[in-house]
């Protein structure tokens, strides 16, 4: 009987969650790189990653929050880098698609439409917890349309 082969992508971060939601979510540089190389230690042959604000946890799309991290897990793994041009809900597709022209990752992922991004519900569950201001704004912005027309999405693959 031959063998079935399983591809298993690990996010590490994900640009949705927020710090106050678990303490597990990894955002400093540090963390990012270690828990990156240790799903791939697991089994994850591909790491679908984002950058994070060192300090506050905020989704970023800076270059410079993802140097820190990036040649670290090329160091130390084989697994495919896979970097978001999703990157923040509320960026420019020129914006979101800056870190993946800048680093030539072996991978990108690309999301197919525009949706509505209903955070909101999640303020009331996490409010008292949380740790800073930008979570609250994140979370309680009820008019987040992650924008990803016809025209965005041809952008992305003639660029990249």
């Amino acid at each position: 009987m031959a063998r079935q082969k399983t591809i298993i992508t690990c996010a590490v971060t994900g640009a949705i969650h927020t710090p106050s939601m678990s303490d597990a979510l990894p955002y400093t540089y540090d963390d990012i790189a270690t828990q990156a190389v240790e799903a791939a230690e697991a089994g994850a042959s591909i790491l679908h990653l984002h950058a994070r604000d060192n300090e506050t946890g905020a989704p970023s799309v800076d270059v410079k929050d993802f140097q820190p991290f990036l040649p670290r897990i090329k160091q130390a793994t084989d697994a495919v880098v896979n970097i978001s041009t999703g990157g923040s809900l509320s960026l420019s597709i020129q914006d979101r698609i800056t870190p993946a022209k800048t680093f030539s990752p072996e991978m990108c992922s690309m999301n197919m439409g525009s949706m509505n991004f209903g955070l909101f519900p999640m303020l009331a569950r996490y409010d008292a917890q949380l740790k800073h201001q930008w979570e609250r704004d994140y979370l309680g912005n009820k008019g987040i349309l992650f924008h990803n027309t016809f025209e965005d999405i041809e952008h992305i693959l003639t660029t990249l």
